[in-house]
């Protein structure tokens, strides 16, 4: 039975790696799967996705993706898992779309990203699969203490930035993902 599953995690966690490995074990077994990308996330370019550790693969972004599922629904056929990166900057409605796809072609549709943004305030795209998601899995990573880390800090000059835009593109130089204690305090480092 196909399901909608949510795997989030905080930066760093290796939920990219994550989606690459999964789309490498379905086509070491034989199998036709397709990554996505939200057009939105364009750092490593409109068809590439690429994890910390230097894995990356080919890609399609969600939008031209929805539309030509729409324009050809047959073309689903070919797919026997959709993988999506950055989920979390999907639409409400593009989440929904894919649901579409799990409940009436019965294709998985394994979706990644962060749950909440820097000041920890749900994205739109992860608001919507919190809510309709068959799975929700976390993909864990640590803070500099050693606990779990939950909360994406975006720093500039050394320093936990609390206001702004909700979407700023940026890496390990603009982003740490820290345990509750040390995002409340501010506390980068020991």
């Amino acid at each position: 039975m196909a399901q909608l599953y949510f795997r989030y995690g905080a930066m760093g966690s290796s939920k990219t790696a994550n989606a690459l490995m999964v789309n490498y074990n379905y086509h070491e077994r034989g199998k036709n799967s397709i990554i996505l990308k939200p057009g939105l996330e364009n750092r490593d370019g409109a068809t590439i996705i690429r994890s910390r550790i230097g894995l990356q693969a080919e890609c399609m972004l969600v939008e031209d993706f929805l539309d030509e599922y729409h324009r050809k629904h047959k073309m689903i056929e070919k797919y026997d898992a959709i993988i999506v990166d950055e989920a979390q900057f999907l639409t409400a409605e593009q989440v929904d779309m894919l649901s579409d796809i799990v409940d009436f072609d019965k294709v998985p549709v394994i979706c990644y990203g962060l749950r909440t943004d820097f000041q920890e305030k749900f994205f739109p795209g992860s608001a919507r699969l919190m809510e309709i998601a068959d799975k929700i899995e976390e993909v864990k990573t640590v803070c500099w203490c050693g606990r779990k880390a939950t909360c994406n800090a975006r720093i500039c000059d050394g320093k936990i930035v609390r206001d702004g835009e909700q979407v700023f593109m940026g890496g390990n130089e603009s982003y740490i993902a820290l345990c509750r204690k040390h995002f409340k305090k501010g506390k980068l480092t020991i």
